[in-house]
């Protein structure tokens, strides 16, 4: 057993609290409350590092994890790969690799974000050592994403929950979680976007080489679950930004998943073609944040649109049904993915009409703090969460 159950978490000795991170985005969104865990008196931060943040391919952000941070194990999935049997690969590697960091390393507790199916190897080998996992982010649905499902099943294998809205605490509990178990704390997005120092627009343009004066912040992920393919979908969001030339247009990199390094292609030969757009592999949370904060508009399907934008008032233009589901403020606009449609999204996305109601204090993911409420939560904790838990059922309604 690598943690102890009955041990006190008010007892003098520190705990080892160990964070996965296996992404930029993710990465991002955990770093205030991995910058608290490290300064805590009680607790030891152990960083797990993994994914694309091995990869030379998706920007070797690794580098920016350990400037930042100790990392205390790497994992490497081999990436590849992005096919079904390729992520089927990175994934079986992943079960094995984290199973001997756990028990090199002996946490007390491992705290994972999301719904990647890094995440889910993680916490399939946490479980395998009867390690307690507190999970964020639980509870939401992304309908046209095959991270609908490892969630919820992340969510089951996971013993603390820190969900970003009501709804979701309420789904968890759904799920069969206890309702003491189940904490609603905001969004970790919030949380970075407002504490962060932003770059200004001169600093921006001479990092990216390009003017920014007019620009669409544009990130589009597999569509793993969705009847068209990503091929298709990515085809027509390019067609119809052909219509707004006077717009630059900043490009980050598809994530790993299946057909993600087809999407990266196509982003290639359509920037490689025009002297107004962009390809960034990562741009990192303090550039990304202020491009977010600047940008004429965020586009495509990453939860960033959904999650962060209307922190800044940014309106959002979300493409397809990998986010359906999430709750979305007046900020975000959705739609489906064919050219026309796109086309009339980015058109009411910049009107006036609609910038009025993109306003920050319409963000359902709150304001910022979830960072310390998670840490205040843990530290709070009189002893290790108990791996024993009993589905809680809602009371049952007969017709």
């Amino acid at each position: 057993m690598v943690g102890s159950e009955s041990e006190s978490m008010t007892a003098d000795i520190r705990r080892r609290i160990c964070v996965m991170t296996g992404t930029r985005a993710e990465f991002g969104l955990l770093e205030p409350l991995m910058e608290s865990l490290a300064s805590h008196p009680r607790f030891e931060l152990q960083v797990l590092a993994t994914g694309s943040h091995l990869s030379r391919e998706l920007g070797y952000t690794i580098e920016e994890v350990e400037s930042k941070f100790k990392v205390d194990a790497k994992v490497d999935l081999d990436l590849s790969s992005d096919s079904p049997l390729g992520v089927a690969h990175s994934m079986g590697l992943g079960l094995e690799g984290f199973v001997g960091a756990f028990e090199d390393l002996g946490p007390d507790l491992l705290i994972l974000v999301g719904d990647r199916y890094e995440a889910l190897a993680v916490a399939l080998a946490a479980t395998l050592v009867r390690l307690p996992i507190a999970h964020i982010h639980g509870g939401e649905t992304t309908e046209g994403a095959m991270d609908e499902v490892f969630r919820h099943s992340i969510t089951k294998m996971s013993h603390l929950h820190f969900t970003a809205t009501e709804d979701y605490r309420q789904r968890v509990i759904q799920l069969g979680e206890s309702p003491e178990r189940v904490h609603h704390v905001g969004g970790l997005g919030v949380d970075v976007l407002s504490r962060i120092k932003l770059m200004g627009q001169e600093d921006l343009e001479k990092e990216l080489g390009m003017k920014l004066d007019k620009f669409f912040l544009i990130t589009f992920h597999p569509v793993t679950l969705e009847g068209s393919t990503s091929k298709e979908q990515v085809g027509a969001l390019l067609a119809a930004l052909d219509g707004f030339e006077d717009y630059s247009l900043v490009f980050t990199k598809a994530n790993s998943d299946t057909e993600g390094k087809v999407i990266n292609r196509l982003l290639e030969e359509f920037v490689s073609q025009r002297n107004n757009a962009i390809l960034v592999s990562s741009l990192g949370m303090y550039r990304y944040a202020s491009l977010l904060s600047l940008a004429s508009g965020v586009v495509g399907n990453s939860s960033s649109g959904l999650l962060e934008a209307p922190f800044f008032g940014t309106p959002t233009l979300d493409i397809g049904d990998r986010q359906k589901g999430r709750l979305a403020g007046a900020s975000v606009h959705q739609v489906t993915a064919d050219e026309q449609t796109i086309e009339d999204g980015l058109k009411t996305i910049l009107s006036q009409k609609f910038k009025e109601h993109c306003i920050p204090e319409g963000n359902p993911y709150g304001l910022g703090g979830a960072s310390k409420r998670i840490l205040d939560i843990i530290d709070g904790q009189e002893t290790l969460p108990s791996l024993k838990k009993v589905f809680y059922d809602l009371p049952f309604q007969s017709n």
